[in-house]
């Protein structure tokens, strides 16, 4: 007896084996397919940063595969140099002030303006809302006029403080429409518990919305962060010494279009601080994207 079960627990390890084995090999052609997606997307950025390590003759002669010759035409004096350069390095610090600013604003406004959707009762707040979500769909190049017009008027353009006002005031209808969302679907019973506590509703916000709130609100930074950080439209109406790296490198090749020692390197550091930031809080990014799908 003790055979015949022994014999019958060995076939049943052996079919979910096998079963396993047919999962995943069933799988493999659509992991193989995601694989090669990835690699294509990358080689732009690995051409870049290859292109960033070559001197500007070496990269007129051939291309960005003259890093594996031999010998080697690998080299970092590109990168020493733009960090000598007063005008990127100037731009990549109005650019961090930038999306910082661009990027807390309209988030923190947007969890309050969101809380207040979701749970708040006053008169209008519905057709408030319809509203919010009407202005989702206004290009952002309609405002670019009037918002020169009423800057000039207040004497604040060309000012970092221009932009971030700028990118908040395009960023929060969608920080509002997204945190609303979420902040609906968490329990009625947690804030009325807290209310019998006596509990304000500030308190409310602080202790109990945002910490629970915190995957959708990381998501939504990572959104605002990347937008306001690759800005290019903006950043050339509303700034004219004012201007963030996207500009500084736009310049650059508007007036050097062979300057690739400098283009190359530049981009590729503007583009490793978003990927960064990006990287750094991919865990809350994915349960943002996925909060609310699964009751």
């Amino acid at each position: 007896m003790a055979t015949a079960e022994a014999v019958q627990e060995q076939q049943i390890r052996r079919e979910r084996a096998r079963g396993r084995f047919l999962r995943r090999l069933g799988r493999s052609p659509l992991h193989v397919l995601l694989v090669v997606l990835g690699l294509l997307w990358l080689v732009p950025t690995i051409g870049l940063f290859l292109t960033s390590l070559l001197s500007a003759e070496d990269y007129l002669e051939g291309g960005w595969w003259q890093v594996f010759s031999e010998p080697s035409k690998f080299t970092l004096e590109n990168y020493s140099a733009i960090f000598d350069n007063e005008v990127i390095t100037s731009s990549l610090v109005t650019t961090i002030w930038i999306a910082v600013g661009g990027t807390l604003l309209p988030v923190f406004v947007g969890a309050l303006a969101g809380y207040a959707f979701a749970w708040l009762e006053f008169p209008g707040r519905d057709w408030l809302f319809v509203v919010v979500i009407a202005l989702l769909v206004v290009p952002l190049q309609m405002a670019l006029i009037p918002m020169f017009r009423l800057y000039e008027t207040f004497r604040i353009n060309d000012t970092v403080f221009a932009l971030v006002l700028f990118h908040t005031a395009f960023g929060l209808p969608f920080a509002i429409f997204l945190l609303r969302n979420f902040f609906i679907g968490i329990p009625k019973e947690l804030l009325e518990a807290a209310r019998i506590d006596g509990a304000s509703e500030f308190r409310i916000f602080f202790r109990v919305i945002l910490p629970l709130g915190l995957p959708a609100i990381a998501a939504l930074a990572i959104f605002q962060f990347l937008w306001t950080w690759n800005d290019l439209l903006v950043a050339l109406v509303f700034g004219r010494e004012t201007q963030p790296i996207t500009v500084a490198i736009y310049r650059q090749l508007a007036q050097f279009g062979a300057n690739i020692e400098i283009i190359a390197p530049a981009t590729f550091v503007s583009l490793v601080i978003p990927l960064t930031v990006f990287f750094a809080f991919q865990r809350y990014f994915v349960q943002g994207l996925l909060a609310g799908s699964v009751k």
